[in-house]
C-alpha cells in the first residue's frame, strides 16, 4: 500500500520546527508533502524568506504561499485545495506543530482501517509544554522532547476546545475545520493515535493578536468558539504568572516522549474521545476542569 500524502497548512513557524516536522514524518515513511503557507500582513518578510530557504533545503516545495487576514475558514479552504491536488488515496492531516505517533507502521494502520471501512483514523492531542510551563522557544540542539518534556490535556482541560483529531482520511471523506471531525465517518481507532502537540512555545503574541483582530472585525470567525478559547488561555496564564500551571493537580502533566506511548494513554485518552462535548456558552472560572455537560469535556492553528 502506498504511503499517504501529507496535507498541511502552516503559518510563520520557526524554520527549525518545520525541519523537525518534515524529518519526523519522513521517518514514518511519508514521501509526498502537500504544503501551503498562510502569512498575515504582520509577519516579517525575513521570516517568510527563511521558511522558503528551509523548504528548498528540505526538498519540500509549498504548493501555495498566501498573505492576508487569517479568517476561521482560511486553513480549511487551503487544506481542501491541497487534498484535491493530492488526488485519490489516503491523506495524512497534520498541522506543523503536530507530531503523530502510531502504534505500528503506517502501512499496518492503513490496512486495519481499510478492513474496518470507516475511512478515517482518529487521534487525540497530547499537549507538550516546558518543564516550568513557560511559553518559551526551544533549542534545536536539545530537540523537542527535551525542550517540552511534559505532556497533558491542556487543550481539553483549560482551553476547552476539541482535542480530537482526524489524523488519516481517505480522499473520499470530507473533514471539518481544524481536522477535528469527519461527519458520517466516526473513527474506531482505540486508543486514539497520540498527537504530540507542540503549540505551546511562544504562542502568546499570536493569541493576543487573534483576540484583537476578531474584536475589531478584521479577521472573521463563524462562531465565538475561537475567541472563547483564546480568552480561557489568557485567563489561565494570568492566574499562573504568565505560565501554564504544570503543577495544578487537575491538569495531570507528566513526563512523556515521542518515542513511547505513555502507559496511561489507553485508559485516559479513549474515554476522553468518547465523552468530549463542546462547553456550555457563557463565562466560566479560569482553570475550571468542568468542560462539558456530560461526564468529561480545540480549534487550533500553528
Amino acid at each position: 500500500m502506498d504511503a499517504p500524502s501529507l496535507i498541511a497548512v502552516a503559518g510563520p513557524v520557526e524554520p527549525e520546527l518545520l525541519a523537525a516536522w518534515v524529518g519526523h514524518y519522513r521517518e514514518l515513511g511519508v514521501t509526498r508533502f502537500h504544503l501551503a503557507f498562510h502569512f498575515t500582513d504582520q509577519v516579517p518578510v525575513a521570516r517568510v524568506e527563511a521558511l522558503a530557504r528551509t523548504c528548498r533545503t528540505l526538498g519540500v516545495a509549498p504548493t501555495v504561499t498566501n498573505r492576508g487576514p487569517w479568517h476561521e475558514h482560511t486553513n480549511g479552504l487551503l487544506r481542501d485545495m491541497l487534498r484535491e491536488q493530492a488526488g485519490d488515496g489516503w491523506h495524512l492531516l497534520a498541522d506543523v506543530d503536530e507530531f503523530q505517533a502510531y502504534p505500528g507502521s503506517l502501512a499496518e494502520v492503513l490496512a486495519a482501517v481499510e478492513r474496518s471501512g470507516t475511512g478515517t483514523v482518529g487521534g487525540l492531542m497530547l499537549d507538550r509544554v516546558s518543564p516550568d510551563g513557560r511559553l518559551c522557544g526551544w533549542d534545536p540542539a536539545m530537540g523537542l522532547d527535551a525542550s517540552y518534556p511534559l505532556g497533558g490535556f491542556l487543550t481539553h482541560e483549560v482551553v476547552r476546545g476539541d482535542p480530537r483529531k482526524i489524523v488519516l482520511a481517505h480522499s473520499t471523506v470530507a473533514v471539518t475545520s481544524g481536522n477535528h471531525r469527519a461527519p458520517g465517518h466516526r473513527p474506531t481507532t482505540r486508543p486514539p493515535v497520540v498527537v504530540h502537540h507542540f503549540k505551546w512555545r511562544d504562542v502568546l503574541a499570536y493569541v493576543e493578536q487573534r483576540a484583537a483582530r476578531f474584536a475589531d472585525g478584521s479577521w472573521k470567525s463563524a462562531s465565538p468558539a475561537l475567541r472563547d478559547e483564546g480568552r480561557r488561555l489568557l485567563e489561565h496564564l494570568h492566574a499562573h504568572g504568565g505560565r501554564i500551571g504544570v503543577d495544578e493537580a487537575g491538569l495531570r502533566f507528566r513526563p512523556v516522549s515521542l518515542k513511547t506511548t505513555p502507559d496511561w494513554w489507553a485508559e485516559e485518552a479513549s474515554p476522553l474521545v468518547e465523552k468530549w462535548r463542546p462547553p456550555h456558552a457563557g463565562p466560566r472560572k479560569s482553570g475550571s476542569m468542568t468542560s462539558s455537560p456530560s461526564p468529561s469535556g480545540t480549534s487550533n492553528r500553528s
